[in-house]
């Protein structure tokens, strides 16, 4: 008996991991003459084993005990995962099994048969499979289930089967994680798991030196393909690189396919009982057409005759002007050259009719009247009524007026004008109401009266609680805002030029400018540290008594204050945000009109060598170390901690009267003589940003509110405007100023009306003082 061992050829796995081990299986026992095909599965690809031991391994693998050639078609049928259990149904039975054990006997003709053609089979490519029996036994259910033609004894293809296009032929992926992500596996030692759940392990990558060795030494090394699912190489067939090719080139990657076969018409029209239209054939099918033919014979009758000529091509002329032709239109260019249709005449109206209404016919004074006038304003045609059109005499002025008509045409240069069509309501911009930008100040709540004469300027406490205005009685007062009581009035007897409360709440300060001095006075208002912090700064020291050109510190004994004495006349000073420095104006002084003073240290100090001009007020940033200076022209903007001149603010004004800083810094509002606000945004531009030219007299001052987005302006014409001035934080975004209330209620005496404009600093509240004594508060 011959036993013939194959190994089935199967794709590289990689290395074999320890993990996948075969499992034992018990042995088989076949009893009788029976030929042995047994197929392993071992991963090696080593050549085919064929033994023809001859009797005596026919008794060894016949015996009743069963021999090494069972056991070990056993275990390599396990790792295949193969049952091939054979009954010897086909050339024997078990009965003469029993009879022959441990004789020599003859091998039966059939069966020498089969082996041989197994043989023949596995040497020439295909491989032998069970016969018949094992279908049966996969029919009882004592064997796991194979293909039909490994059931029937017919023999299969190994290499049709890999070459085959069809999906149940491919080789399954011995991966089994599905559509899962191989990111999942990035740090782990295997890339997923067998059908078994066994893991499989990663493979040792190979670096360029080995990949260019192995390129180098195999020849086919440039068919394989990294499967990187299954972690393993495939080497493509000649067939797949085939494919590859016409894929590149824009074919179809089977060759035998024809993409350009003949049309089938699979619709069969014979013999149909109901056709797509059962209408009979019409005559004008097959019969030519009477009207057609008559047509025809008109039309050549007509060119025959000459009734229809026929375009003939333009001959070009023989000679032709080199420099173009005047007269022609249609060669002009559009570059200021193209023709003007001359304007058309006026139409005739009610006035040239023969019969036109009476309102049209002038009286007789009115002829009269025409004669007076000059030649050039006389009107040409004086209507006149006629009976009828026939008693209609010729027009007089008919040749001049042909004449004068050619003249224009003739001697009048023409220029097109495009008349833009608009609507005016978009010319104005788009402003939210007023009623959306509540609060604001537009009702007159309470009156402060005690002053004897114009009242020049006013401020308020940090707090809001406490208002001070100087008079040109020369009198300072201290209003309760609440009740409208005055608690305190100082009598200097001279005009009180300004006002100005310490921003500073830990210094509660009042600073009063008269004449030539600056005079802080001391409040009496806060808790015992604040006024004892304000006695302390009010008390002269050694450093300040001394004399100098710029200002002498003294005491007051009068108001026992403190006294800082220039050598001009003091008409505004400011001061610093942190309540230590302020800068006092002195327009007269030219290079002295600008000081600065430090009250912790009773200093004084000329930051300035020289001014452009006349200055007219100074401002200190809210935030930086910065100061605005402003002349009657312009404002120059210096930076302090620098020393040196930061920006130039052109303001196209004729005179500056006022000027007030936005809370944020980086805008400015400028109030002029000449009845006009300009407002700046000093990131965008040294120009004015917008204009206002809300009032009819001199601007007196300008105001911004510390938290909500409001501004004034007041004037010498007694009204006092309120607007909305919102700065946003987004630059790209430009601030929305819309104007809110004019404010009426003071008197205009001696051409003067309002003198200043304050707002409350945290209620939307607005303080305005006027010429005529009275200081009133505007609420919401």
């Amino acid at each position: 008996m011959a036993s013939v061992v194959t190994k089935r050829k199967t794709r590289s796995q990689g290395p074999p991991t320890p993990e996948e081990k075969p499992k034992p299986k018990p042995v088989v026992e076949d009893d009788g003459p029976i030929p042995e095909v047994i197929v392993a599965g071992d991963d090696s690809d080593s050549d085919p084993e064929i033994s023809t031991d001859g009797e005596e391994s026919g008794e060894d693998g016949m015996s009743e005990e069963g021999g090494e050639g069972e056991a070990e078609s056993g275990s390599e049928d396990e790792a295949d995962g193969d049952d091939d259990d054979f009954d010897g149904s086909e050339y024997g039975s078990g009965e003469e099994g029993d009879e022959s054990s441990g004789d020599e006997e003859e091998v039966d003709e059939d069966a020498r048969n089969y082996v041989l053609d197994v043989m023949k089979d596995f040497l020439t490519g295909a491989v032998g499979t069970n016969g018949e029996g094992g279908k049966e036994e996969e029919a009882n259910g004592n064997g796991v289930g194979e293909p039909e033609g490994e059931a029937e004894g017919e023999a299969v293809n190994p290499t049709a089967a890999e070459e085959s296009d069809s999906s149940e032929d491919e080789v399954p992926d011995r991966n089994t994680i599905g559509d899962v992500p191989l990111e999942w596996y990035k740090n782990e030692d295997h890339i997923g798991y067998t059908k078994d759940g066994l893991k499989i392990k990663k493979q040792a990558r190979r670096d360029q030196l080995d990949t260019f060795l192995a390129r180098t030494e195999d020849a086919n090394e440039w068919r394989k393909v990294y499967d990187e699912y299954n972690d393993e190489e495939v080497e493509l067939t000649k067939e797949e690189i085939d494919m590859i090719r016409r894929l590149r080139q824009g074919k179809i990657p089977h060759a035998e396919v024809n993409p350009y076969e003949p049309y089938v018409d699979w619709f069969e029209y014979e013999d149909k009982g109901h056709p797509l239209s059962s209408a009979p054939e019409p005559k004008r099918r097959f019969i030519p057409s009477k009207w057609e033919a008559k047509k025809v014979v008109k039309l050549v009758r007509a060119i025959r005759k000459g009734w229809i000529k026929l375009d003939k091509p333009k001959e070009k002329p023989e000679f032709y002007l080199m420099w173009g032709d005047d007269l022609k239109t249609s060669d002009k260019t559009a570059n200021g050259l193209a023709y003007i249709a001359a304007p058309k005449t006026k139409l005739p109206g009610h006035e040239e009719s023969y019969n036109p209404p009476v309102e049209y016919i002038p009286t007789p004074e009115e002829v009269k009247s025409y004669e007076s006038m000059y030649e050039e304003d006389r009107p040409k045609f004086i209507p006149t009524r006629f009976p009828s059109l026939r008693q209609v005499p010729a027009y007089p002025r008919y040749i001049n007026e042909i004449f004068e008509r050619c003249l224009d045409l003739y001697l009048c240069p023409r220029q097109k004008k495009d008349r833009k069509q608009f609507d005016p309501e978009t010319l104005i911009p788009k402003l939210p109401k007023p009623k959306d930008l509540q609060p604001y100040p537009s009702t007159c709540y309470m009156e402060y009266r005690g002053h004897n004469a114009a009242v020049t300027s006013m401020s308020t406490d940090s707090t809001g609680e406490w208002l001070a205005t100087g008079s040109m009685d020369g009198t300072v007062r201290l209003w309760d805002v609440q009740s409208g009581r005055c608690r305190k009035v100082w009598d200097f007897g001279l005009k009180i030029n300004n006002v100005q409360w310490n921003p500073n709440p830990q210094i509660n300060m009042l600073g009063v400018a008269v004449d030539k001095d600056v005079v802080l006075l001391s409040t009496e208002l806060g808790g015992e540290e604040v006024i004892a912090n304000v006695s302390s700064l009010l008390t002269l020291k050694e450093a300040g008594a001394e004399e100098s050109p710029l200002a002498t510190w003294g005491l007051d004994e009068k108001f026992k204050s403190l006294r800082v004495r220039q050598p001009f006349v003091v008409q505004s000073f400011v001061w610093h945000h942190k309540g230590d420095y302020f800068a006092t104006v002195a327009p007269d002084g030219i290079t002295k009109s600008v000081l600065v003073h430090q009250l912790s240290k009773q200093q004084s100090q000329n930051p300035f060598r020289k001014h452009h001009g006349r200055v007219v007020r100074v401002l200190f940033h809210p935030q930086r170390p910065f100061l605005f200076v402003a002349t009657k022209m312009h404002v120059r903007i210096y930076n302090l901690a620098k020393q040196q001149l930061s920006k130039k603010l052109m303001t196209s004004l004729n005179e500056i009267s006022s000027m007030a800083i936005h809370p944020g810094g980086d805008n400015l509002i400028l109030g002029s003589q000449e009845s006009k606000m300009v407002w700046f945004d000093m990131d965008l531009s040294t120009k004015p940003y917008k204009a206002f030219k809300n009032h009819t007299k001199d601007i007196r001052a300008v105001a911004f509110h510390k938290t909500y987005p409001l501004f004034a302006s007041c004037s010498d014409d007694g009204t006092t405007s309120v607007f909305h001035g919102m700065v946003y934080s987004d630059l790209l975004q430009n601030p929305l100023l819309v104007p809110l209330k004019i404010l009426l209620g003071h008197k205009t005496v001696n051409h003067k009306g309002v003198m200043d404009c304050l707002f409350h600093p945290r209620q939307p509240w607005l303080f305005t003082s006027g010429a005529d004594s009275i200081v009133k508060l505007y609420c919401n």
